[in-house]
C-alpha cells in the first residue's frame, strides 16, 4: 500500500529536523559574534595568547607539598565560603588544582562567619595536596557597625529594591561586600601573608598555567591582577564617587601621578552610567577573581580611604561592592602600570568569561564574553581599560613572537652601548597602505 504524499513529506521533515538538532548539539562550535566594542573593531582575546612577558618561574621539585624550604612565596589561595556551598567550592578547587595549583601547591585559606563543618574540612582537604586552613571571621569584622542607623538602613533597602538592585535586602551581602573591601586582610590568619588569589564557589578555570602567578606578581612589580572588567549598576553606588571626591579633596597627596582617572571617569562608553553614578564610569575589575598584593590594602592611602567610606555608611545604605571600591582605589592611588590583565587565564563566573585564544585552553570558546543574554555585552568595560590604560601594552610570548600594543613583534638579542645584552622588540604597524616600524627596549 503506497504511503500518501503528505505523510511522506511530514516524515521527511521530521528526519531533517532531527538531523538539525543533532548537528546543533554535536556539530562544530561556531565563532562567537558580538557587537563591536573595541576601537579597532577586534576583541584582543581573539588574537593568539601566550604567557606574559617578564620573569617567569616554572614548577619544579621545589614546589612539592611539604618541602621545608620550598620555592613558594608568601601567598595563599583565599575563599570566603559557606558550609552549604561545599559542592560548588569543590568544583572551583578541582578546576584550579587541575590547571595550576597541582604544580605549585600553594595553601588554601577558607573563611566563614560560622565554624566550618567536619565534612567541609574533610572534602576540601581531599581535593588538594596543599595545606588547607579554616578560619572564623571575628564578629567585629562582619557585623553591621555601630554607627549605621538601622531605620535608615531599612528605608534605604526599600529604595534599592525599587531600583531592582540585586541582593539589596540581604544584610549578609552588605556585610560580605564590606568584609571583602576592607576587613579580610586584617584577619590574624593573614597577618604575615603578602599575596592572595581570590577563588569563589561555582567558578571555572579553563587554561593550563605553567608559571607561578604569585612569583610573576612579585618579580615583575605588579600589585593587582584581573581577568574581567565590567560596568557596575550605577544605582547601587550613587554616592560612592562623590564620597571619593570628598576624600581626594582632603588627601590630594594620595593621588598617584600615573593614575587611571580617565578610565574611572569616562563618559563615552556608558554615559548613562556616568550620569547616574555622579561622575564615575562604574568600570571595575570583577573581584571574584583577583590576584593581589595585600600591602596595597594595608597602605595608609587605602586604609584612610576605606575608613572614610566605611563611616559614610554606603556599604549598608547603598550597595557598595568590593569590586568598585578596590577598582577606584587602584585607579587613583596606584601606578596603573602595576595592574595586570591575566589574559592567559581562562575564567568564568556566571554569566561572564575570559576566554583566550590559546592551545592551553579547553572548554572555553575563544573570545566568549558571556553565554547570557545579548544585552550583557554592553557591560564589558575592557575596551575602556585598553583605551585609557593598557593599550595592549602587556605583551605575550607567542611561539617566539610577542604581541605588543596589538602588533606582532619579533625578539632580537643585541647589545647596549657598553656591550651588555638587551632585548630589542621590533613592532610593525600597518595603517592602510603605510607601514611603520618601532623599536622597544624592555
Amino acid at each position: 500500500m503506497a504511503v500518501a504524499r503528505p505523510v511522506r513529506a511530514l516524515a521527511l521533515a521530521a528526519v531533517m529536523l532531527w538531523c538539525f538538532f543533532l548537528y546543533q548539539i554535536f556539530g562544530p562550535e561556531r565563532p562567537i559574534t558580538r557587537p563591536v566594542r573595541y576601537d579597532n573593531g577586534r576583541d584582543p582575546n581573539l588574537d593568539p595568547t601566550g604567557e606574559p612577558l617578564g620573569k617567569l618561574t616554572y614548577a619544579s621539585d621545589r614546589y612539592a607539598p611539604g618541602v621545608a624550604d620550598s620555592d613558594r612565596i608568601n601567598a595563599t589561595l583565599l575563599a570566603l565560603v559557606r558550609n552549604e556551598e561545599l559542592d560548588q567550592m569543590i568544583g572551583s578547587m578541582v578546576d584550579l588544582e587541575k590547571t595550576w595549583n597541582h604544580k605549585f601547591n600553594y595553601p588554601w585559606t577558607f573563611f566563614n562567619e560560622v565554624p566550618f563543618t567536619d565534612e567541609f574540612k574533610r572534602r576540601t582537604q581531599a581535593a588538594t595536596k596543599a595545606e588547607c586552613r579554616y578560619e572564623l571571621i571575628p564578629k567585629e569584622h562582619w557585623d553591621m557597625p555601630s554607627w549605621i542607623n538601622k531605620d535608615l538602613y531599612e528605608e534605604s533597602v526599600k529604595i534599592l529594591k525599587e531600583n531592582d538592585i540585586q541582593y539589596a535586602d540581604k544584610i549578609s551581602y552588605h556585610s560580605m561586600c564590606r568584609w571583602n573591601s576592607g576587613m579580610f586582610y586584617r584577619h590574624p590568619a593573614l597577618q604575615h601573608t603578602k599575596y592572595y588569589w581570590r577563588v569563589e564557589p561555582k567558578v571555572h578555570f579553563f587554561c593550563d598555567v605553567d608559571y607561578d602567578v604569585f612569583r610573576y606578581m612579585q618579580d615583575n612589580n605588579k600589585t593587582y591582577g584581573f581577568t574581567i572588567n565590567l560596568y557596575d549598576a550605577p544605582k547601587s553606588i550613587p554616592t560612592l564617587w562623590p564620597e571619593t571626591v570628598k576624600f581626594l579633596a582632603q588627601h590630594p597627596e594620595y593621588l598617584h601621578e600615573n593614575n587611571a582617572m580617565a578610565w574611572l571617569t569616562d563618559k563615552a562608553g556608558r554615559p548613562e552610567n556616568n550620569e547616574n553614578a555622579n561622575g564615575y564610569s562604574t568600570c571595575h575589575f570583577w573581584s571574584n577573581f583577583e590576584i593581589a598584593d595585600m600591602d596595597f590594602w594595608r597602605s595608609q592611602a587605602y586604609e584612610d580611604y576605606f575608613n572614610h567610606l566605611d563611616r559614610a555608611g554606603g556599604f549598608f545604605y547603598e550597595r557598595w561592592g568590593d569590586a568598585p571600591v578596590h577598582s577606584i582605589a587602584l585607579g587613583l592611588f596606584e601606578d596603573k602600570s602595576k595592574i595586570h590583565w591575566f589574559r592567559d587565564i581562562g575564567y568564568q563566573h556566571i554569566p561572564f568569561f575570559n576566554c583566550p585564544n590559546s592551545p592551553k585552553c579547553k572548554g572555553c570558546v575563544t573570545g566568549r564574553f558571556t553565554d547570557g543574554e545579548a544585552w550583557l555585552h554592553k557591560d564589558d568595560c575592557r575596551p575602556n581599560w585598553f583605551k585609557y590604560v593598557e593599550g595592549h601594552a602587556s605583551c605575550s610570548i607567542i611561539f617566539g613572537w610577542h604581541q605588543c600594543r596589538g602588533e606582532f613583534t619579533r625578539e632580537h638579542l643585541g647589545t647596549d652601548g657598553v656591550g651588555r645584552p638587551r632585548n630589542i622588540h621590533t613592532c610593525v604597524k600597518y595603517h592602510g597602505s603605510e607601514t611603520y616600524m618601532t623599536l622597544y627596549d624592555f
